[in-house]
């Protein structure tokens, strides 16, 4: 297989191939009727259309909007724009083109960090739990559910809604946590808990196989909901699980939004709880920040005010002075 170019590389004339996100495709006419595709296509460093002429009726069966494709053609320029006219295309697997390079990470937005080395972290954080029933139910959700949990985003359009953003958002929730629990004299366990658990519905409710949406159960029911119930059935296998600890910990899952206008289906009710709900806001509102500011197009020290906030937002504060 030839070397792969990032769209950011493209250059007019270029006969090019790489790995890409189809995230549209259209079956269309020529003004003479002819068929042809209109696709766009997407990577790391960023987008391009797309065109294919001939052979459309058999290439348009090797894939579809939402896959992960291989593509070799020549980038022109139409409208003062590049375009990809597109001569060989089909699905991408890690199976088939790992070998060549291939990494579903490289194509669609990621976590700056490491999700093995993440997953490290977040694995020793959990073994050092002393409360051995709260640290069985941590352990065992999260190891049935390691391979989602790797890659998943944390929301579909908010904070780190990226692949492994989960991930990133838990484990920066945990750090903070472990300073602040015995800051405050709690229950640390109590309160790691609901860190690594408050969202775990979350891997139901969103489905990212590349561009993440809300699947059916996670559109009727919501990650509140299906949290509190995978947790619930997870100390039933548990013997001899305390019913009071467990009580509070699916108490945390149901409240940790904080407000009703926020569709919590509770108010935090202890300690513990309450900065579960103030730690995991915390941590979404800062990434949201940087988000809007890694987002921002325009020139100058601020932000534009189209982001999450509305306001033009500091760029150039980096914590170091």
């Amino acid at each position: 297989m030839k070397p792969v170019t990032s769209i950011k590389k493209f250059k007019e004339g270029a006969k090019v191939q790489g790995f890409f996100l189809c995230t549209e495709k259209h079956l269309r006419h020529t003004r003479s009727g002819d068929l042809y595709l209109d696709v766009t296509l997407r990577d790391q460093t960023g987008q391009i259309n797309a065109k294919i002429w001939d052979k459309v009726a058999e290439l348009n069966d090797l894939f579809s909007s939402g896959d992960a494709v291989v593509a070799s053609g020549k980038v022109e320029t139409f409208l003062d724009r590049p375009q990809l006219v597109i001569q060989k295309i089909k699905m991408a697997t890690v199976k088939s083109y790992g070998r060549y390079g291939f990494d579903p990470a490289k194509i669609v937005p990621s976590s700056r960090r490491n999700p093995a080395k993440m997953w490290e972290e977040i694995t020793q954080i959990i073994k050092g739990m002393k409360n051995k029933h709260l640290q069985q139910l941590v352990s065992k959700i999260y190891r049935q559910n390691k391979k989602l949990i790797l890659t998943h985003p944390a929301s579909v359009k908010m904070h780190h809604n990226y692949r492994s953003g989960f991930m990133e958002h838990t484990l920066s929730m945990a750090r903070i946590a472990k300073r602040l629990a015995n800051h405050y004299k709690m229950d640390r366990d109590l309160l790691l808990a609901g860190v690594f658990l408050h969202d775990i519905g979350k891997i139901r409710e969103i489905n990212s196989e590349f561009e993440a949406d809300y699947t059916d159960e996670g559109k009727l029911i919501g990650h509140i909901s299906i949290g509190r119930q995978m947790v619930h059935d997870e100390i039933q296998t548990i013997k001899k699980f305390p019913e009071d600890l467990a009580l509070k910990i699916e108490h945390m899952v149901l409240s940790h939004q904080g407000r009703y206008e926020w569709q919590s289906p509770k108010k935090p009710k202890f300690r513990e709880a309450l900065l579960l709900h103030m730690i995991d806001n915390l941590d979404a509102s800062i990434n949201l920040m940087d988000i809007a500011i890694a987002e921002d197009q325009d020139d100058g020290k601020f932000t534009s005010r189209h982001n999450y906030y509305r306001i033009p937002i500091l760029k150039e504060s980096d914590g170091t002075k």
